[in-house]
């Protein structure tokens, strides 16, 4: 969800989000509090072949999508485009935000090869200018979708009976607002050089995601891409702010907590396991990201 790139709960290897298998039957998915089990409260920049919608709730929090940054205060809400890189973190609040998240496919609203989803959906969903659209808690125009998106929340939690109906009709009628005021909303133009480097960048970090455990050079990123090296280095840089081997140093270490949280494993196993010549090499550079050693994470169960 920062600049840096943080170990994901809700992504795989590849920075794909690891979505419910049963959302084929029902193309919805949700999850809240995961920033409370993220370094730092702030998760990576990922993407998925899905359109989420995301709340704050409690806290100010730091959007990134694209190349684009964008805040949302308590109350806001954000409706994210499908396969577009997004990131977030907190920057405010002493306790993580809840932050309610709905991933969906646009086959909630209507079969792929009817002529709703032709009309309605695709126009959002091809549109290169419109990567997100943020919907205000000031904004009078986005009163009645704010109270869909929470009513959507509050469905998914109760799971009352017909519950899936009632969670169709809300994100309905957001898709029909975003529709309706599509022609007014602010659009960030993406340029086609903009685009190559978006795809060039999921596939370096595809790339960095599954081999991070082996020995890998610059040009063995770059190479995933095929770019120059110098040409990887500034895809990182715009759009993570960080080179490309210190985005593959932070998914090790990020690697290494997730282990340390959720195995048995001994430090010099982890070290091994995610890619660092010695533990002591790997201590010091845990320490220098997290400002605390190894072992203190284990022990304080972080």
């Amino acid at each position: 969800m920062r600049k840096t790139i943080n170990m994901p709960i809700l992504v795989d290897h590849q920075l794909q989000e690891q979505i419910p298998r049963d959302i084929l039957d029902f193309p919805i998915a949700f999850y809240s509090d995961e920033l409370a089990d993220l370094p730092n409260r702030a998760g990576p920049v990922h993407w998925h072949p899905y359109f989420e919608i995301a709340t704050a709730q409690s806290s100010v929090l730091h959007f990134q999508v694209g190349q684009d940054h964008t805040i949302l205060e308590p109350g806001d809400s954000i409706f994210i485009n499908q396969n577009i890189l997004h990131g977030i973190r907190q920057v405010s609040g002493g306790k993580p935000d809840p932050l309610p998240i709905i991933l969906f496919s646009g086959t909630v609203v209507a079969p792929e090869n009817s002529a709703i989803y032709q009309k309605y959906i695709l126009p959002i969903l091809a549109c290169n200018s419109l990567p997100f659209v943020v919907f205000r808690h000031e904004n009078n125009l986005w009163e009645d979708v704010r109270q869909q998106i929470h009513a959507a929340y509050r469905a998914i939690r109760e799971k009352q009976e017909c519950y899936e109906l009632m969670v169709q009709r809300n994100i309905c009628c957001v898709w029909e607002a975003i529709f309706r005021n599509f022609d007014s909303l602010p659009k960030s133009e993406a340029s086609p050089i903009q685009l190559n480097s978006q795809v060039r960048l999921q596939k370096m970090l595809s790339y960095i995601y599954e081999n991070y455990a082996k020995t890998i050079t610059l040009a063995d990123i770059a190479g995933a891409a095929n770019i120059s090296r110098s040409e990887a280095g500034r895809c990182f840089q715009n759009y993570l702010g960080c080179s490309p081997v210190e985005a593959l140093i932070q998914h090790r270490l990020q690697t290494a907590q997730r282990l340390m949280q959720q195995t048995t494993l001994t430090l010099q196993e982890i070290s091994v396991a995610c890619g660092f010549h010695s533990v002591n090499y790997f201590s010091r550079q845990f320490r220098g990201r997290y400002g605390y050693s190894p072992g203190k994470n284990r022990s304080l169960g972080k």
